[in-house]
């Protein structure tokens, strides 16, 4: 692959976690606490290198990637013989797989992130649950970078996703950012209800390597934030949806189920900040 290439594609898709540090680990952690995956089955839907699925087999999950990139998805299969090169779109599994689906900063680049979801869902047993992470809208910074006049900027832009909708997708067309209400929007409908819905900050990881005091005194303070109204000023939102228990079961929204089609794929890479 030439290096116009390798840029297009990491601008489209992310970039994947190439090793795993504090803030991977702390976004464990969260998920673990809300979605036991010891003995479960688990699909990493936008699956990277796979750190996450070895980090859940780890757990004793039963664990299954998909990958859009099929680079991507070759490396996974060092990590499970379970990865297969597939959109979020269109899950190439039954209905009710999974235990656990997990979407780690992947929706924000797929072409139809309510199908996404949709497919998610329909991939869960009864009673299990999608976890996910995508950016906030509200998080002070655009960390994929912009578009200029044609030209692609690389970097932590201050204040593009404050910028109205029509301007913003001019300088962001490669990626969303979500507002609370958006994200929990691409849920109405389906059967099952939002169980866990916050900000999270980020683990400041390259900064702490680089200057140790100011990486731990940030992770402190914005840590904390996390308790408080201002979490929704943080780098994502973490969401847990949960699928009714048996067919029928009202959403939380009182609405009806609605089937999981596949279709037009769409990228799902996971990526880390």
């Amino acid at each position: 692959m030439d290096a116009n290439a390798a840029k297009d594609k990491t601008i489209t898709l992310g970039h994947p976690s190439y090793v795993w540090l504090a803030g991977q680990e702390r976004r464990l952690q969260m998920i673990l606490r809300d979605a036991p995956v010891r003995g479960r089955r688990v699909l990493d839907a936008g699956c990277g290198l796979g750190l996450y699925l070895a980090h859940f087999a780890a757990q004793g999950a039963s664990v299954h990637g998909i990958e859009y990139d099929g680079e991507r998805a070759l490396a996974v299969a060092q990590v499970t013989p379970h990865a297969l090169q597939a959109s979020a779109e269109a899950l190439p599994y039954a209905d009710a797989t999974f235990d656990l689906v997990f979407s780690n900063e992947v929706l924000e680049h797929v072409q139809d992130d309510r199908q996404a979801v949709r497919e998610a869902v329909r991939a869960l047993a009864p009673g299990g649950r999608m976890a996910l992470f995508v950016p906030n809208r509200l998080y002070p910074f655009e960390t994929h970078g912009f578009y200029w006049r044609g030209v692609y900027h690389f970097g932590n832009i201050p204040l593009v996703s404050y910028l109205p909708d029509r301007w913003r997708d001019r300088l962001c067309p490669h990626v969303r950012a979500y507002r609370r209400r958006e994200l929990r929007a691409l849920f109405d409908g389906l059967p099952g209800e939002i169980v866990v819905h916050r900000g999270v900050f980020a683990g400041y990881d390259m900064l702490a390597s680089r200057r140790p005091i100011l990486g731990r005194l940030l992770r402190w303070i914005t840590h904390r934030l996390e308790a408080t109204p201002l979490q929704w000023f943080g780098l994502s939102h973490y969401l847990v949806f949960r699928k009714a228990s048996f067919a029928g079961q009202a959403s939380d929204a009182g609405q009806a189920s609605v089937a999981g089609q596949a279709g037009p794929a769409g990228q799902a890479a996971g990526e880390e900040h």
